[in-house]
């Protein structure tokens, strides 16, 4: 049973993940199924180095806070700032306490050091200003989103000045009211304020597009992607918001799916600029629906990021899962053998790249012979297995066999 998916198997590098794919894709998607393990964040900065390094990427894009990856963009980039400060301030979900993603930013920095612009490599958040407790303020966004245009259009094209902006925004705190995450009536996102604030995103947004020769003419490239990515954040937030106020059964696939779409709008418009390499949870990468059992709601179904993008990119967008055999310090012991976690594991490789068409090919039930795999349960609700029944969601799988604490 080892013996017919040994052929599916290849080394863990650069090259041999491209090998997977016809020709280098614009998107290149690494899942993981579980956030902070330091094995996979290691194995991770070292596929993602070898792809910078000797493949041309230019863009190196994490499951975190577009608008704080801001600040990590700026550090690695031209030095500005301390490591300390960025990496507390600059990932959101505390992703800045991880070993693997300090020593990733301090690579990008010592890579670029020195450097033109053009050869650097660049850090982009993609994820909104999002937390599973809360939704940030949508004051961010707008603030700098209004400051781009006021510099350089009539004041007579704004829908509104600063002052009104500040006053309609009012206090953050009632946006991010952690209570509003489970009780829609403790949410502001559709009260009269925020559905005036909706209508001025929208034409602020709007207007980056009517005056784009002229923003154009008085903008350096960064300046324009980033009033871009302040508008699309503008507008995602507030329709987040708008949703958590929703008291329907759809309220949690809606704010599901309004996440998942902030998550590919990024990642498109970072694919615009040039070759992207992405690391996120699996989930949000997989090409087919997303599911998710969450508090008192058994199955949700959303379309997720991933499978957003390949609707825009097809054959230029490449996801490779990430799987592991045991987490011991979660409670997540040697896969059964019946699971692709099993199969795998009975390998006896401390790490291995799947051709995930070929297993899903060598794998399929044919009757007694070759019964087909069973799904994985995990008894750690933070990591989430392979689903044998998907295997054609993704390109590729890479295999950690024991993934140790720390």
């Amino acid at each position: 049973m080892v013996r017919d998916i040994e052929h599916t198997v290849h080394p863990v590098d650069a090259a041999s993940l491209l090998g997977l794919v016809p020709g280098p894709p614009q998107v290149l998607a690494l899942g993981e199924p579980t956030h902070g393990a330091q094995d996979l964040l290691r194995m991770r900065n070292t596929l993602f180095r070898e792809l910078v390094e000797q493949h041309g990427y230019r863009t190196i894009a994490l499951e975190t806070d577009c608008l704080a990856g801001l600040l990590v963009d700026d550090y690695v980039t031209t030095g500005r700032g301390d490591l300390d400060h960025v990496l507390a301030h600059g990932l959101s979900h505390d992703w800045g306490a991880y070993p693997g993603n300090r020593e990733l930013v301090r690579w990008m920095r010592a890579h670029n050091d020195g450097r033109p612009a053009a050869q650097q490599v660049r850090f982009a958040g993609v994820d909104g200003p999002l937390e599973i407790s809360a939704a940030a303020s949508p004051r961010a966004a707008l603030t700098a989103l209004h400051d781009y245009q006021a510099a350089r259009v009539d004041a007579d094209l704004l829908p509104c000045g600063a002052d009104v902006l500040d006053r309609i925004i009012g206090p953050d705190d009632r946006w991010t009211e952690p209570a509003a995450m489970t009780d829609p009536t403790r949410s502001v996102g559709q009260s009269a304020e925020a559905r005036e604030l909706r209508l001025l995103a929208d034409d602020l947004a709007t207007l980056l597009d009517s005056h784009a020769p002229q923003l154009l003419a008085g903008s350096t490239p960064q300046e324009r992607d980033r009033a871009h990515l302040y508008a699309r954040t503008a507008t995602g937030l507030l329709r987040y918001h708008f949703w958590m106020a929703d008291p329907s059964p759809a309220r949690m696939t809606r704010l599901l799916g309004i996440r998942d779409t902030m998550i590919a709008e990024n990642l498109l418009a970072l694919a615009g600029r040039g070759p992207v390499l992405v690391n996120a949870h699996n989930s949000h990468l997989r090409r087919g629906r997303s599911t998710l059992r969450m508090w008192d709601h058994p199955r949700l179904e959303w379309w997720g990021a991933g499978a957003l993008v390949d609707a825009r990119l097809g054959d230029r967008y490449t996801v490779v899962a990430t799987a592991l055999g045991t987490l011991r310090h979660r409670g997540v012991d040697v896969p059964e053998p019946g699971t692709v976690e099993g199969r795998l594991y009975a390998l006896g490789r401390d790490r291995l790249l799947v051709d995930a068409a070929a297993l899903r090919a060598e794998t399929a039930g044919t009757g007694t012979e070759r019964p087909a795999l069973a799904a994985r349960t995990s008894p750690w609700f933070g990591y989430a297995p392979l689903d044998p029944a998907r295997l054609a969601d993704q390109d590729g799988i890479v295999f950690l066999r024991d993934v140790a604490e720390g």
